[in-house]
């Protein structure tokens, strides 16, 4: 049965899932715990090298160059502590992705389109993640710089399963539980991997049953069935689209938040399922 064509979003990150980006998780998700058993120490630069090679596999030299350059300029503007400044630099380089010529310029570096929005992405999502570092840089005291040094920044960015479409974790947090050396046991982290997977894979197939019985995107692109349906029809309408979104989120967050579980770390909170609220501004709280 075909599926709705009509959402991008999952089509597109199921694509990348399904070619290259679940291979490079796995390898993540060894190195963090072979690192955990043997070196854990030295969890977060194995973790950082790791993330930089996956970084230039998929996006190439020129991308992995592009992400650096972003770290280097928000960390040199970070030196001056002053959050008006960091939040301009921020919205400078954001605006670089918007110029024609600097567009056309990326487009040649990929074969096709879909390369190139993963480019896009991915340095979006980095951007956020700059400036949360630089910001707690700004509001940090000298005694405390040596947590906020560029190598931890490098560490952060280029952290693998949070690298391409989030979730957001702010830098203190990040670096606070890298700190951290607790006791690793296989058999713990087997049966919070075996348990993740198993919730994923049944979120993941409710997903794929909503996108290929219902076609909600599908109907809204098109006016005729709209012009026809109730104002009942619509609202349920409405209310599917928005319990997809939610199911859809719980799968693209779902596996970055196991992943951050397995390296010890604590995950920020899955999406509040939409039908326990009566406000959309706690969606991502």
């Amino acid at each position: 049965m075909p599926q709705d064509p009509m959402d991008f979003e999952w089509s597109y990150w199921i694509e990348w899932g399904r070619e290259r980006i679940l291979w490079l998780l796995a390898g993540h998700l060894l190195v963090s715990q072979v690192s955990r058993l043997l070196v854990e120490k030295y969890k977060p630069w194995c973790l950082m090298v790791y993330g930089m090679a996956a970084c230039w596999l998929l996006l190439g030299i020129k991308g992995f160059a592009v992400i650096l350059l972003h770290a280097t300029i928000s960390f040199a503007v970070a030196q001056f502590q002053l959050s008006l400044l960091t939040w301009l630099c921020s919205l400078i380089l954001l605006s670089t992705l918007r110029i024609p010529a600097v567009e056309e310029a990326k487009r040649k570096w990929y074969d096709t389109e879909n390369e190139y929005y993963l480019l896009l992405f991915t340095v979006s999502v980095r951007c956020l993640f700059c400036t949360s570092f630089s910001l707690e840089y700004c509001c940090h005291g000298p005694a405390q710089k040596s947590s906020h040094s560029f190598l931890w920044m490098l560490a952060y960015v280029f952290y693998y399963p949070t690298f391409h479409n989030g979730p957001l974790m702010n830098f203190d947090e990040f670096s606070k539980q890298m700190r951290q050396q607790e006791a690793f046991s296989l058999k713990t982290n087997l049966s919070i991997l075996i348990v993740g997977v198993i919730r994923i894979f049944f979120w993941w197939c409710l997903a794929e049953l909503m996108i290929h019985l219902m076609y909600i995107h599908a109907l809204y692109s098109s006016a005729p069935p709209l012009e026809a349906a109730s104002y009942w029809a619509l609202g349920g309408l409405a209310l599917a689209q928005v319990l997809f979104f939610y199911v859809k989120y719980l799968v693209l967050y779902g596996v970055p938040a196991l992943l951050l579980q397995m390296d010890g770390l604590k995950p920020p909170a899955l999406p509040c399922c939409v039908s326990l609220m009566h406000s959309f501004t706690k969606m991502w709280r």
